[in-house]
């Protein structure tokens, strides 16, 4: 027996437990199905065909000596900033990059949960941009429309989930990297808590704005890897409560105050809310309401949070191309994000670190008032593919804060966040929304979604011109 690509994570590790199906099979069929989209789609950088099915033929004895674990056997990608042991880390960036000797730790949690990694997702240049391109793997493209990006910069991620490829996937977020493209793919991204899923071997990444999250078709899907992922290295420097992710999807959340907050926080650069945008998440508002939430329009107090994020994330950056094996191959907008970061990262990064203790505090405040923000994802629809390639540093941080100004401020205050699907524009392209909460408000978080979910299915949709199914044996080596 095989699944057809609709068998989300529970269904597929429910099968596998039940003897349904083996991993062999399950990993046979996903590498073919890579094979036949990476032309098209070119959603992964690194395919463990071998290896995967090493590792599938080990979780099939396991299976059958009656070991279960919660992704014995399931097959999954994660994005390639990530490590697994034996693969290069390029995240994004051109060079043949050595191979890591040790999985990082979300990945190691993934492998003592039962799952084989099938692959490295692709990724944009150390993570900056809103789009899945560069000159080091070409264009990622989107599942609803390959003449668009299926947004970054955890975009690999999101088109293999969105096309079937994998059931579930990890990306990163450090400024909406799985929230945006989970919108413009019509996915579940779950931005957890700051330190939730670690990013061992680096304690912080991008001074703590960055964290590791899960891309599905199904809120339940996303919390299963949720708590998969979870938990952190002995050297951790933020270690939040734990929380049962899983166990909140069935809940009801109850009656909760919704904020409905559609102004873009602070910017530099004016970023305005598209109209057929804003549309579809009144409409959610209006569902909201009508499932017995409080909803009216209020705005949580940003102030000029933007002053947080810009020295963490390019002193971040710099810290990157620091470490780079291959600086000179980087695109210039990279290099002039490292000399302005080089330049912040004194006095500013340390001012931009205390402030988020204030922040806490005021932003904190709004959830004595509301439980949950609900906000737009992006304020536009996905690009086409190209559209930003070839423009200057500040031409495409304009592109890019015009197009998603809604995100980033929950990376600064590391509090959790979930993409829902909320329709489509016109011309039939995804659109997100995003559900906020303050520290450690995952179960919350979730537990909303997941009624959302059962009233709008719609993880029943799935893209127009799917690709065919291939030969399931095309790939065995």
């Amino acid at each position: 027996m095989t699944l057809d690509r609709s068998a989300g994570l529970i269904d597929t590790a429910r099968a596998l437990a039940d003897g349904e199906v083996s991993s062999r099979t399950l990993v046979e069929q996903t590498l073919a199905r890579i094979e036949a989209t990476q032309g098209t789609l070119n959603a992964f950088r690194v395919v463990r065909a071998k290896a995967a099915l090493a590792e599938a033929e080990a979780a099939d004895r396991e299976l059958a000596e009656g070991v279960r674990k919660p992704l014995l056997g399931v097959p999954l990608a994660v994005k390639d900033d990530m490590d697994v042991a034996g693969e290069p880390t390029a995240f994004g960036c051109q060079g043949e990059h050595p191979v890591v000797a040790e999985d990082g730790e979300a990945v190691r949690r993934l492998r003592a949960a039962g799952a084989v990694i099938v692959g490295k997702t692709n990724t944009c240049e150390l993570g900056q941009w809103p789009f899945t391109e560069g000159p080091a793997f070409g264009a990622t493209r989107n599942p609803w429309s390959t003449e668009h990006t299926p947004g970054g910069s955890s975009g690999g991620s999101a088109a293999a989930v969105a096309a079937g490829l994998v059931p579930a996937a990890l990306g990163s977020d450090g400024a909406g990297s799985v929230r945006i493209p989970a919108s413009w793919t019509h996915l579940v991204g779950v931005k957890p808590q700051r330190g939730r899923i670690s990013t061992w071997p680096r304690g912080e990444s991008f001074q703590g704005i960055t964290v590791n999250g899960t891309l599905a078709r199904t809120v339940a899907d996303a919390a299963l890897l949720l708590d998969a992922a979870s938990g952190n290295h002995a050297h951790d420097p933020h270690r939040p409560p734990a929380v049962d992710a899983f166990a909140a999807v069935g809940r009801d959340p109850g009656r909760l105050r919704v904020a409905l907050a559609l102004k873009p926080p602070f910017t530099a650069v004016p970023a305005r809310l598209r109209p057929e945008i804003r549309a579809r998440i009144l409409e959610l508002a209006e569902k909201l309401a009508g499932l017995g939430h409080t909803v009216e329009e209020a705005d949580p107090p940003y102030g000029q949070i933007g002053l947080a994020f810009v020295p963490r994330a390019t002193a971040g950056i710099a810290e990157f191309v620091t470490d780079s094996p291959f600086p000179a191959l980087l695109d210039r907008r990279t290099h002039g994000a490292a000399r302005l970061g080089r330049l912040l990262g004194g006095a500013p990064l340390r001012a931009a670190r205390r402030a988020e203790a204030v922040l806490h505090r005021r932003i904190g405040g709004f959830f004595t008032t509301y439980d949950v923000v609900l906000a737009p994802t992006t304020a536009a629809p996905p690009p086409r593919i190209g559209a930003m390639a070839q423009l200057s540093g500040f031409a495409t941080d304009r592109a890019m804060i015009a197009a998603c100004p809604y995100a980033w401020p929950w990376n600064v205050l590391g509090w959790p966040g979930v993409n829902v699907p909320a329709g489509f524009t016109p011309g039939g392209l995804p659109v997100g929304a995003q559900l906020l909460g303050p520290a450690n408000s995952e179960p919350l978080l979730l537990s909303l979604a997941a009624q959302l979910e059962t009233e709008l299915r719609w993880h029943e949709l799935w893209p127009p011109h799917p690709e065919p199914e291939p030969v399931v044996n095309a790939t065995a080596g």
